[in-house]
């Protein structure tokens, strides 16, 4: 886990004042779009926006995401600028194949190299909102070494299964594991769809617990109201705190007395078990709880 995700909020290229104010909210990700957020004929005029956002303002340690057009729709002119830029992520709209993948790498790796910029710096995450996406999705996640992240576009995904969003979320079961089990393979992120109902507190509780306990990183926001929520059913309890931080002590100790063996209270404690406390800490400590070093 090269950094936390729980929250990647939407921000159009279009709103200057949020192209600016953005890292206020707290989102762990912000992701600058291109795509479906800007008119037709604003397409232009929003790229320079972003692209003069990014270097003009200083946005910490926030991670840079940006939601390209498809490459014959203007996106390899927003990869070329947003490469320029320095932005963190090129994420991919509409992914169905490897090749769409491939393609946009081939666009970042040939800018890299034009403009003496270290290859590899520029990452890449695709969003997966169809049917053929969803069972290409492990070619997707493997398609590149710039693979970070592979998310699911619920909406697209609904209307290409002939059916609509429903408070369960029955529709979206089979697309949410095949997604996960192909990011979890390729070592990379697994981001949920949005929450597209900001009003309705409750229904984005009860999905962000779901999509959390199947094992998600996290979730795309589209308001800054969300981010709040959803980041304290991240966050862990202080029991679940308490167990990692004996784990990950026990581990200290062992790793001083030259064992390769972990115990915490008389039990064994195995690889997975010190990874997931080490994650749980990692989350605890984003959410500001108090975790003793």
């Amino acid at each position: 886990m090269d950094r936390l995700r729980r929250t990647m909020m939407f921000v159009p290229g279009s709103n200057a004042a949020m192209l600016r104010d953005c890292t206020l909210y707290g989102a762990d990700s912000i992701m600058f779009d291109l795509e479906d957020a800007v008119s037709l004929k604003e397409k232009d005029s929003a790229r320079m926006l972003v692209y003069s956002a990014l270097k003009s303002f200083d946005y910490g340690d926030v991670e840079k995401v940006v939601r390209i057009n498809a490459l014959d729709a203007g996106g390899d002119q927003d990869v070329r600028a947003m490469v320029l830029a320095g932005i963190d992520v090129i994420r991919l709209p509409k992914t169905e194949t490897s090749q769409d993948i491939r393609d946009v790498d081939a666009v970042i790796t040939h800018t890299e190299r034009e403009h003496d910029i270290p290859l590899g710096r520029t990452r890449m995450m695709a969003a997966v909102e169809s049917a053929a996406g969803v069972l290409n999705s492990r070619e997707i996640a493997h398609a590149s070494p710039r693979m970070m992240a592979i998310a699911l576009g619920a909406e697209d995904y609904v209307t290409s299964q002939k059916t609509y969003r429903s408070p369960d979320g029955s529709e979206l079961f089979f697309a949410r594991n095949f997604i996960l089990h192909a990011a979890r393979e390729a070592g990379i992120a697994a981001i949920d769809t949005v929450f597209s109902d900001i009003d309705d507190e409750e229904g984005l509780i009860r999905e962000t617990k779901a999509i959390k306990q199947l094992g998600f990183d996290g979730k795309s926001v589209i308001n800054p109201r969300q981010i709040p929520v959803i980041d304290s059913i991240f966050a862990p309890t202080r029991k679940q705190i308490t167990k990692a931080m004996g784990i990950v002590a026990g581990l200290k100790e062992a790793e001083e007395r030259g064992s390769g063996v972990v115990a915490v209270n008389g039990q064994m404690v195995d690889k997975p078990v010190v990874e997931r406390a080490r994650y749980t800490l990692a989350l605890a400590k984003a959410a500001g709880m108090k975790v003793e070093s």
